[in-house]
């Protein structure tokens, strides 16, 4: 047994973003309109390896179809140039937008892309005009994620440790 400390982090205002700059023309971030779930698999599959991303690995097609094309769920891919990066996906709860994952692919990691990354996806969630825009970040992830979110302006709302 394994103990994971857990953050839940949100912010209420995109005047509260503390945004990272672009880090040159070469990088895009780009809506996957149409949902593609091999996108989402790939990345939730490439990313999580290292950071104990499990909840998904058992689906099958149907249900990465079913989720990465509810009308709920904006996948978003970072580009450098036509390479792949990283990736986040915003889930839409009624008033409020939960930043569900994020992340980048190994061989992009630090290169303050990251900043860059969670920037954009904030700014996307705000223009939706939820409420507030939440994630939540655990010990087992990336080891400058938590301090990436409270970077760009997120507060620490809910802490827990739990055990798997």
């Amino acid at each position: 047994m394994n103990k994971i400390d857990r953050n839940y982090l949100e912010i209420y205002s995109i005047n509260d973003l503390v945004e990272s700059t672009r880090p040159s023309k070469e990088f895009n971030v780009d809506l996957i309109d149409p949902p593609n779930f091999q996108l989402n698999r790939f990345f939730y599959k490439n990313i999580g390896k290292n950071h104990k991303w499990v909840d998904r690995l058992a689906w099958n097609e149907r249900q990465w179809i079913d989720y990465s094309s509810s009308k709920n769920v904006k996948t978003y891919v970072l580009k450098k140039n036509n390479d792949f990066v990283g990736y986040f996906e915003l889930n839409i709860h009624q008033d409020e937008i939960e930043i569900a994952y994020l992340g980048l692919l190994e061989e992009y990691h630090n290169k303050k892309l990251g900043s860059y990354l969670l920037s954009i996806a904030i700014k996307k969630s705000f223009s939706n005009k939820p409420k507030r825009v939440w994630v939540h970040t655990c010990s087992l992830d990336h080891k400058n994620a938590l301090n990436n979110y409270i970077s760009r302006g997120m507060k620490v709302f809910k802490k827990e440790t739990i055990t798997i």
